[in-house]
């Protein structure tokens, strides 16, 4: 896109002289100008090239600037419309900030005003374009942070899931009736949760958190963990063996 399309505004008015004398004021404030003597014409130039801004006459025979308004709101909500009129009548301009004019030009106006109402319809649609952009690349963002943040929670998930699983292989070697333990009781929680209609968080918590139920074997000594029989005395006051 090049710098004319980015000043590109379209002119609308049956009268030829408005719309000669109007274009080239703008044509010399450095605008890009199309010129259009019907709005049917420049409602087809709309939707083929990139119009920033429409300056539109409203008195106008066949489709009036209103109708021509609401044309454009059809397709291009953004799109600032400016209106000329030679009458300022309340009801006519109510009307048209209902349909969604930006401005209002009163004939004749000065080349001030002119310039200023179509600067001030410039800056709107490029504020605009800048919030439509910041809003998606703030929607792009938090979607691909939200993505990143799943991937970590799914890689924290399989490593808890995998020390688990070690640190319940760790209890396993020191008591070999410990495996068969562990696994049953880790169905049976899985089992009970569902059966109490838990939520899945739940279940899947349970059943890895069963597991490490007899994980405190692993610091107890072989003398007191393996022994066939009842503990002495001595061996209630010390159960992880003697110092």
């Amino acid at each position: 896109m090049n710098q004319d399309e980015k000043s590109a505004i379209l002119v609308v008015d049956d009268d030829p002289s408005v719309l000669e004398s109007t274009s080239r004021l703008l044509s010399a404030f450095g605008y890009l100008v199309f010129p259009y003597g019907n709005a049917m014409d420049a409602a087809m130039k709309l939707q083929e090239n990139n119009i920033r801004v429409v300056l539109t006459d409203i008195i106008m025979p066949e489709v009036t600037g209103l109708q021509f308004l609401e044309i454009i709101r059809s397709f291009n909500s953004e799109i600032p419309v400016i209106m000329m009129t030679a009458y300022a009548e309340l009801d006519m301009t109510i009307d048209a900030i209902r349909k969604g004019a930006f401005d209002f030009l009163l004939k004749p106006f000065k080349p001030e005003y002119l310039a200023h109402s179509v600067k001030k319809a410039f800056d709107h649609y490029r504020l605009k374009q800048l919030e439509k952009n910041y809003t998606g690349t703030l929607e792009n963002t938090v979607e691909n942070r939200t993505r990143e943040l799943s991937d970590a929670l799914t890689l924290v998930k399989s490593a808890s899931k995998e020390i688990v699983e070690r640190l319940a292989g760790v209890a396993e070697y020191r008591d070999t009736d410990t495996g068969k333990h562990i696994k049953r009781i880790g169905s049976y929680s899985q089992r009970i949760s569902v059966a109490l209609n838990m939520p899945a968080e739940f279940v899947e918590a349970i059943t890895f958190a069963s597991i490490l139920h007899d994980i405190g074997k692993v610091g107890v000594s072989d003398n007191i963990l393996l022994k066939q029989g009842p503990l002495t005395p001595e061996e209630f006051d010390h159960p992880y063996g003697y110092r």
